[in-house]
């Protein structure tokens, strides 16, 4: 009775812990008007994904893996599309989108890297890659 006590605890324990990092992840999402998507994938612990979409067939997607990812999409108009990749620990994204028909790609890959963005207008789009440690990007669009 012992032992099987003890298998059962043991057991318990690794699927606790195996658990725990998929529990520690973060996503926060508001949406209003017609037709968002919203989608994603967290492996690792400690990541957080927020998005916030205002108007229609705007599109978000965020997809990390690693510790301490943060990324966070706000679009403002129609058929905007924004997503990021983020691999590696303490990375930060941002994408912000005003207007209609804008696609922005962040992908990051490593240790401490920072990209911030904005699109103002009609049908801008930006794909940014940074791979290492400590890079910082920054852009902003304005297409008519």
């Amino acid at each position: 009775m012992i032992r099987s006590f003890i298998i059962t605890a043991a057991t318990a324990l690794v699927i606790a812990a195996s658990a725990a990092p998929t529990m520690a992840n973060d996503i926060y999402i508001d949406q209003y008007g017609w037709g968002n998507q919203v989608g994603g994938n967290q492996n690792g612990w400690n990541n957080k994904f927020g998005t916030t979409q205002w108007g229609n067939w705007n599109k978000s997607f965020s997809q990390q893996s690693g510790g301490k990812n943060t990324s966070a999409i706000g679009q403002q108009g129609n058929k905007n599309t924004g997503t990021t990749y983020q691999n590696g620990w303490n990375n930060a994204a941002g994408i912000g989108q005003f207007g209609n028909n804008h696609n922005a790609v962040i992908t990051q890959d490593g240790y401490g890297n920072v990209t911030a963005g904005v699109q103002v207008g009609k049908g801008c789009s930006a794909n940014v890659t940074q791979a290492g440690s400590g890079n910082v990007t920054a852009f902003v669009q304005v297409c008519p």
